[in-house]
């Protein structure tokens, strides 16, 4: 798989069933080129509209199944989401 392709799906947490959104960029370990985690914006300032001022950073080993069209991961997302 490529990291565009992995960048068009959308992330579901089966934790508590939200969407949280489309992969937005992948952190990757250069020494080895293994995927660390995956990034995913935050949830936008007014009603979803405006932008973001933060995101999810979500470790591989959360990545529970990476389907044709959404990614499923098992996170509790106030651990997860990282202001900027």
């Amino acid at each position: 798989m490529r990291i565009c392709e992995l960048r068009e799906r959308e992330v579901i947490n089966i934790c508590s069933g939200r969407r949280l959104g489309c992969v937005a960029d992948v952190e990757i370990n250069v020494c080895d080129g293994t995927v660390e985690a995956i990034i995913v914006p935050g949830p936008g300032k007014i009603c979803g509209f405006l932008g973001t001022d933060c995101e999810y950073v979500i470790p591989f080993g959360c990545i529970r199944k990476i389907g044709p069209d959404i990614v499923l991961v098992e996170i509790q997302e106030e651990k997860f989401l990282q202001k900027f």
